[in-house]
């Protein structure tokens, strides 16, 4: 059920990005709009992104296979670090688009444009919420990352609308530098996309990297664990995103002298409390070493 509802999200996020696309372009290049033309070349990045996401959301579902035991759960990071290259790509075109506007006389700003602005605005203000609702509820990195897509056309739609308006301003009143508001807001959209794809990105590298998960979601898996009375000690906990779900890797002590059933019996008991409690965690790894208590053998190995 889950997967259904973030694969529509993901067709909608595609949809909608296509029709927004083809608006901005079209409005843009009819009424001169630099800022909303950039937008709408954005836009168009924004539609590969939504693909590739929704690409990924369906690979990243399939089970384990010989070739990928751990599943496929990074299909999904490699959709958002895809998003993030869009992203500053799409950034780069934005500042070049507006830093050429200064040097040309600045065009006569357009309602149309400017309510086509408005519009988008509105429309990926609701998508955002929409996508980062679900994306957060089933933790889905690619509906994730493109929920933070959706974010950064709030900021270029916003920043389209207020430059185009102050244009309209400067026409109407014959205040020239407003008239230059639509290539500054495409210069300031430059520096919230950059922002967004430099964070997306980073957070893509960690995951593929496999960095460890935050200090205290380990300190939740170690009181889980101690929960369990035959666990003596923890030798290792390390634990890593892959992709929508969480691989745990444990070494802990238990008394040597168990036998192999009730060694096994623990380690069944570790991963069943640990993956109870956290429903983001897929696997658990669990290595047992014996533990002798010093006074009675005069030893203690691991």
């Amino acid at each position: 059920m889950n997967n259904t509802k973030a694969i529509i999200a993901g067709w909608i996020s595609l949809i909608s990005n296509i029709v927004l696309t083809i608006l901005k372009i079209v409005i843009g290049t009819i009424f001169h709009s630099p800022v909303l033309l950039a937008d709408g070349y954005h836009n168009a990045g924004d539609v590969v992104a939504s693909g590739a996401a929704l690409t990924s959301m369906r690979i990243s579902q399939r089970p384990a296979d010989e070739d990928h035991p751990y599943g496929h759960g990074k299909a999904e990071v490699i959709s958002s670090a895809i998003v993030a290259v869009i992203l500053g790509v799409a950034a780069i075109y934005i500042a070049y688009e507006s830093i050429m506007a200064f040097f040309s006389p600045p065009e006569k700003a357009s309602v149309i444009a400017f309510m086509t602005a408005v519009l988008s605005l509105i429309a990926k203000q609701i998508l955002y919420v929409y996508t980062i609702r679900i994306g957060k509820s089933v933790n889905s990195k690619g509906l994730i990352a493109t929920a933070y897509d959706h974010l950064a056309d709030v900021y270029a739609s916003l920043a389209a609308a207020v430059g185009i308006g102050l244009a309209l301003v400067g026409d109407h009143y014959g205040f020239m530098i407003l008239s230059y508001g639509d290539p500054i807001a495409g210069i300031i959209v430059t520096i919230l996309v950059f922002k967004l794809a430099y964070e997306m990105g980073k957070e893509a590298m960690d995951t593929l990297m496999e960095k460890s998960v935050e200090p205290e979601r380990l300190e939740q898996y170690t009181a889980l664990i101690f929960s369990v009375p035959e666990v003596k000690r923890i030798d290792r906990l390390r634990a890593r995103e892959h992709g929508h779900y969480i691989l745990v890797d444990l070494r802990a002590s238990v008394d040597g002298h168990l036998t192999i059933q009730e060694g096994h019996d623990i380690m069944r008991t570790i991963k069943e409390t640990i993956m109870a409690e956290h429903d983001d965690v897929d696997e658990v790894l669990v290595h047992l070493n014996p533990w002798y208590n010093k006074n009675l053998a005069g030893q203690d190995e691991n």
